[in-house]
């Protein structure tokens, strides 16, 4: 009788090891073995909050997963059923059930890119961001006031408060984000670079660089000409002359501008009009960069006081009137004959 005991205990538990033997055989087959999704690629996301069960519900809609009982027990033996990322995921290649465990696991999620660019106006960046198909357009019929509002900026004009820069974001983020990002990035620089300015610069806030730095954005040809185009707007600024800057007076024709601009242009008076008005326009006129902004805060001891395009992309700089009107003649009028 004890013998038979013993060797029916012996027979169960032979058959409960060959059990779980087989039954990790078949698991390892299935967590390794390639997924029957449809065509690639393919994209599917995953709600915030979602647990093992529910993430794996929402991949079965999406068409990316079968066996969705398998894929939990598969989550749970790892530990990972409390791991779960939210986000929008991209799969361009085949993945095993193990593989698309660890992507949602370890948060592997879409990332889009947008870049802004020097010189860049507001609208310039804004159509840049509504055309985005990576964002989420929560911004897209906010007005300019409404942004600030959001922002917590304490300005008019959202003109040249975002640094140029590329942003980098989960697919589906919201415009605002990165709207965010560029404005506390611009902010950063600015106030870093007020921090360390050289002394008795004609400013009295660290916005009214940010204006003379998005001036001297939009003249600098040549990125090596950058100190004296804003040594020469400084110095303008501390003699009280005009800045005559054209690209200030573009910037205040608008959609009127044609890509030419004219004698009556210069002459007609706007709040952005350098030739007809003393000091700086009342907002930036784009983006600057950091080296604008650095060149601005930071100008090389210089007395220029005029500067002309060579039509190479460089500029001439002059001390005086007349050497600037020989410059002139030189490079814009003889050069047009």
């Amino acid at each position: 009788m004890k013998k038979g005991v013993e060797f029916l205990i012996r027979a169960l538990f032979g058959l409960c090891i060959a059990g779980v033997i087989a039954f990790c055989s078949v698991f390892a087959y299935y967590a390794t073995a390639e997924l029957a999704s449809g065509p690639l690629p393919v994209q599917f996301s995953l709600k915030a909050g979602s647990g093992l069960r529910s993430a794996a519900n929402q991949m079965e809609r999406a068409g990316v997963l079968q066996h969705t009982d398998l894929f939990v027990i598969l989550g749970r033996l790892l530990g990972e059923a409390g791991n779960i990322k939210p986000g929008i995921y991209d799969i361009d290649k085949p993945l095993t059930p193990y593989d698309l465990l660890r992507k949602i696991t370890e948060g592997d999620v879409t990332q889009h890119a947008i870049t802004f660019v020097e010189g860049w106006t507001f609208r310039q960046m804004r159509k840049a961001l509504d055309e985005h198909p990576g964002v989420r357009h929560d911004s897209r019929d906010w007005t300019d006031a409404e942004i600030l509002k959001r922002l917590r900026a304490k300005v008019t004009s959202p003109e040249g408060l975002f640094f140029p820069n590329t942003y980098h974001f989960e697919a589906g983020s919201s415009d605002l984000l990165v709207l965010r990002s560029a404005y506390r990035l611009m902010q950063s620089h600015l106030d870093a670079q007020w921090a360390s300015r050289a002394a008795d610069l004609p400013f009295a806030t660290p916005y009214e660089a940010l204006i003379l730095a998005s001036i001297v954005e939009k003249e600098t040809g040549r990125p090596a000409d950058r100190p004296l185009v804003a040594a020469v707007f400084v110095n303008r600024l501390r003699r009280g002359m005009l800045l005559q800057a054209d690209p200030t007076v573009i910037y205040g024709m608008g959609e009127s501008f044609d890509g030419n601009i004219r004698k009556r242009d210069l002459t007609t008076d706007t709040p952005y009009n350098t030739y007809t008005r003393t000091g700086l326009p009342p907002t930036p006129i784009a983006m600057p960069g950091l080296a604008s902004v650095n060149a601005t805060l930071n100008p090389p001891a210089s007395d220029v006081l005029y500067f002309v395009a060579k039509g190479d992309g460089s500029s001439h700089f002059s001390r005086t009137l007349g050497e600037h009107e020989r410059a002139v003649t030189k490079y814009q009028r003889l050069g047009r004959r």
